[in-house]
């Protein structure tokens, strides 16, 4: 086990972590400079963090919350997700709570009462807030890891709960800004929070190109025991193989259909060439994955 660890840290990317940091950074200036100022609510649970941070004392500040609620999930999954995601995660949300930090209490930007960029405007606030929140947010998931905790309990619980990933985390956000409502007793600022959460969805589905939906691989390689053995090992979910035969080579083939979710693409191409450096990969979108209950004879 450990020396699967340390071989899962070797392959950490200095490019990843790069991206990881500025995807932190992006992340922090879009809620702390547009999103909370003007009381407005993040997603997921960003948007717990910050709700919390206002009902409970100053000393329990945004950047807190962050580290306090994330971390456990992202530990929580790292079975499920894996080491190197896991690391790529925690890094993330420890950048994005310590620029959070830094700008609130630190660097000479007053972001107590207003917006600094766009003042009390709500609209402007939500739209720029959102944006950002979902480039920070998109760069994290391109990268490798992921900026906010609910994503990793969406991949786990959804398939046990009939749903997709989307499906989970849209559901955590209308239950987190219905909360909004009642503990301030108003629905303006929850109402603007949801123009936040759309405009940080669909940013995210521009950068990472479908954030919502799972990845069917279709894998043609000469060697199926060797390739679906790795996979197997490594997602423990179900395989397919079809018997196939090269046209120009006549060369009996195998083509391996799995299907895994946004965070495990990276890893899949990884282990397929490194069982067969000539298999051909194709990727495509699955908007939703049914599996048949087996039912046990009485």
């Amino acid at each position: 086990m450990k020396k699967k660890i340390l071989n899962e840290i070797k392959k950490l990317s200095p490019v990843n972590i790069v991206f990881l940091f500025a995807a932190g950074l992006i992340n922090a200036f879009g809620v702390t400079v547009f999103i909370a100022p003007v009381n407005l609510y993040d997603s997921g649970i960003s948007g717990t963090s910050i709700l919390l941070s206002q009902l409970t004392p100053e000393y329990l500040t945004l950047s807190l919350f962050l580290i306090i609620l994330n971390i456990p999930l992202f530990i929580f999954g790292l079975k499920k997700q894996g080491v190197t995601f896991t690391i790529y995660a925690i890094f993330t949300v420890c950048v994005y709570s310590v620029w959070a930090w830094l700008i609130t209490d630190i660097l000479p930007i007053d972001v107590s009462i207003a917006s600094p960029l766009a003042g009390e405007d709500l609209l402007l606030c939500a739209l720029f807030g959102g944006v950002l929140s979902g480039i920070g947010s998109g760069m994290a998931i391109r990268f490798g890891g992921a900026m906010d905790g609910i994503e990793v309990l969406a991949v786990i619980f959804s398939k046990r709960l009939g749903i997709t990933v989307g499906t989970f985390v849209m559901g955590y956000n209308v239950l987190l800004y219905v909360i909004c409502g009642f503990a301030i007793n108003s629905w303006i600022l929850p109402l603007y929070s949801i123009v936040t959460y759309g405009a940080a969805l669909k940013t995210v589905d521009f950068i990472v190109e479908g954030i919502d939906r799972s990845k069917a691989a279709m894998i043609v390689t000469s060697n199926p025991e060797k390739v679906c053995s790795a996979l197997s090992e490594e997602f423990e979910c179900g395989i397919t193989t079809i018997e196939a035969k090269g046209y120009y080579s006549g060369s009996n083939k195998t083509i391996v259909y799995i299907i895994v979710n946004r965070f495990q693409i990276g890893k899949m191409k990884n282990i397929v060439h490194e069982e067969d450096a000539t298999a051909y990969i194709t990727i495509s979108e699955v908007a939703d994955v049914f599996t048949a209950k087996i039912q046990e004879n009485s």
